[in-house]
């Protein structure tokens, strides 16, 4: 890896871990530097979540404050998120390396409808809380555990845009402040970062180079994205998600 493409992937850890924090889908800006560099698909998406994992962990923490009160969710919640997790970084690795070639274009671009879509999405979870005098579940059910479980087998597989279907999923099915379930969709990702990175470490091929790049910067952003990032525009940080990812998919399909 030269040295600019070095400072590319060291910038893009920063981006998605910032990303990560505010709104969920800072693999979009990773993966695709990630290819830039070389790196095969598979490879680069391993890379890519263990450098992501001190980023999620730098999130939460710059989160803290709202995760008061919320032990008894994180510990339910958090459960769930393992098991999926470790799924999906399973599956990544005993499927065929075709199947990932060939799912994860699809993959991102359903990702980037969420993306486009959140703000709408928002609104409606919002009307819908109105709507129903906010009675839902304190910990919203058994419908709500099925969708977590599953955003985080793709978690554990891929990853891009989890962040969107956490916050999705339990701002239609919780009743409570945006920014105190943002919290804790940002636990969710680093527990989902973290058991995945747990099983590639032992069995998966990666690059070390992009691997420390992306965690050191992936750190930095966390903190920023926690400090900084609810005074971003939401539309200039999904505007940027929608270019960098839209790169990625024209990218893998010409590839």
């Amino acid at each position: 890896m030269g040295i600019w493409e070095a400072v590319a992937v060291f910038a893009a850890g920063i981006g998605a871990g910032a990303i990560n924090t505010v709104v969920g889908s800072g693999t979009l800006i990773t993966f695709p530097v990630l290819l830039a560099t070389g790196l095969p698909p598979i490879t680069a998406n391993v890379s890519n979540n263990l450098g992501l994992v001190p980023g999620s962990v730098s999130g939460a923490i710059g989160y803290r404050r709202e995760l008061d009160g919320q032990r008894a969710r994180i510990f339910r919640f958090g459960a769930v998120a393992l098991v999926g997790g470790f799924i999906g970084a399973v599956l990544l690795l005993t499927l065929p390396s075709e199947a990932f070639n060939a799912i994860v274009p699809a993959l991102i671009a359903v990702a980037l409808v969420l993306v486009i879509l959140q703000p709408r999405l928002s609104r409606a979870l919002r009307r819908r809380r109105e709507r129903d005098g906010g009675e839902h579940p304190e910990h919203g059910g058994p419908l709500l555990l099925l969708g977590l479980l599953l955003a985080s087998v793709y978690g554990g597989y891929f990853g891009a845009a989890q962040g969107v279907i956490y916050l999705s999923l339990m701002g239609l099915l919780l009743s409570d402040d945006l920014q105190r379930l943002n919290a804790v969709k940002n636990v969710l990702g680093a527990l989902v970062n973290g058991v995945a990175a747990a099983v590639f470490l032992f069995i998966a091929h990666f690059d070390w180079t992009a691997v420390l790049l992306i965690a050191v910067g992936s750190a930095i952003g966390g903190q920023l994205g926690a400090k900084v990032g609810r005074r971003l525009p939401p539309a200039v940080l999904r505007g940027a998600v929608v270019v960098v990812g839209t790169v990625a998919v024209v990218r893998l399909l010409l590839g």
